[in-house]
């Protein structure tokens, strides 16, 4: 194990596709999602202790998440949990951790990953990552974890690389955000995609330079605490730095723009789970392909997603495709596979029943 590993967990986002499970109070990150007894964030955090200790993994989320953080994380302290007061997507968090990690230790290595991800074969992904962190230390590139698609998904990013060595380190050709589904079978077929598991890995280093030579914007605000962090001060620095930066993910800041990117593939039965769709794949069947997690009579039904609570009879007849979740306060019933509609869903419960719903 290398000493200065450092991993970069960011946990702020909403989960706003796996509503109503997921809650504005309490998103995905922090539900026992997989009923293994551990949140996806408890899961991703023991899954990177099998790679650094856990004193250097650091947890990057929105300010109203600290108590939960806290709660479900004993072993860190206080330095470790950095709390944006606004979101302003991946850019500025990574952005954060990387100069306050840079103060602390220039030599670090940065592994930064979402809070919310599956991984089914862990001592393949551990191999993986110490794969790229190798090729991070010798040399000063930016490197994400592209796995080997199985299918042509059209709610992933794609990534196009150079297969013109025998190295398991390659050079990325091009970046592609959700495609449509005929070009996603096109590159499906052609063998050199690979879908963007937004798992990156770098040297501090590297990473700051690439902070001030793409966006400028933010490595001057971020680059200008570097005597705030760990004091004090800290919190009021940041609350100011997060007025002033602008909302941009780390893939159009630096990663499309940079020709020092590239990417390691992977296989080792990931997922992100954006939607709910995507936990049906991973999750037990019956006959029919139907998940169920409830005390129901299914007729004539298949491809379904029921979630129930188990005091709760639930009879359904004649549905395909379908999630029906219902909770205490929610009843949804919808098509499982268009998880883009959730956005409306949410809006519209906010504006016409109420925010608690929300």
């Amino acid at each position: 194990m290398q000493a200065n590993i450092y991993v970069v967990i960011m946990a702020g986002g909403s989960g706003t596709r796996f509503w109503p499970f997921s809650r504005d109070a309490r998103p995905k990150q922090f539900l026992d999602v997989l009923g293994t007894g551990r949140s996806l964030l408890q899961m991703t955090f023991d899954r990177f202790k099998e790679i650094t200790t856990p004193d250097k993994i650091w947890i990057v989320s929105n300010h109203k998440y600290g108590s939960l953080i806290k709660e479900q994380l004993l072993e860190l302290e206080g330095h470790q949990v950095l709390l944006e007061p606004e979101k302003r997507n991946t850019s500025p968090c990574i952005a954060y951790a990387s100069y306050k990690i840079l103060k602390k230790d220039p030599n670090a290595v940065l592994v930064v990953s979402p809070s919310d991800h599956v991984v089914l074969k862990e001592e393949e992904f551990v191999g993986v990552i110490d794969t790229a962190v190798k090729a991070a230390t010798s040399d000063e590139k930016l490197i994400t974890i592209g796995i080997h698609p199985n299918r042509p998904e059209t709610n992933y990013g794609y990534i196009q690389y150079l297969n013109d060595s025998e190295s398991s380190v390659k050079k990325v050709k091009t970046f592609t955000e959700k495609p449509e589904a005929e070009l996603a079978a096109k590159f499906i077929e052609s063998g050199d995609f690979l879908w963007n598991s937004g798992i990156f890995v770098w040297s501090v280093g590297a990473i700051i330079k690439s902070f001030e030579k793409y966006d400028e914007e933010t490595a001057a605000i971020f680059g200008g605490g570097l005597r705030e962090y760990f004091s004090d001060n800290e919190g009021r620095f940041i609350q100011k730095a997060y007025s002033q930066c602008k909302s941009i993910s780390i893939d159009y800041a630096i990663m499309e723009k940079a020709d020092n990117v590239f990417v390691v593939p992977g296989d080792f039965g990931w997922s992100d789970l954006g939607a709910w769709n995507a936990l049906h794949e991973i999750k037990d069947k019956d006959e029919n392909e139907n998940v169920v997690e409830a005390n129901a009579l299914i007729y004539n039904s298949k491809d379904n997603y029921i979630k129930a609570k188990k005091d709760k009879v639930v009879v359904i007849q004649g549905a395909e495709g379908f999630l029906i979740a219902d909770f205490d306060d929610i009843l949804l019933v919808c098509k499982k596979g268009d998880s883009s509609i959730f956005r409306e869903f949410i809006t519209d419960v906010k504006s016409s029943k109420g925010e608690k719903f929300i």
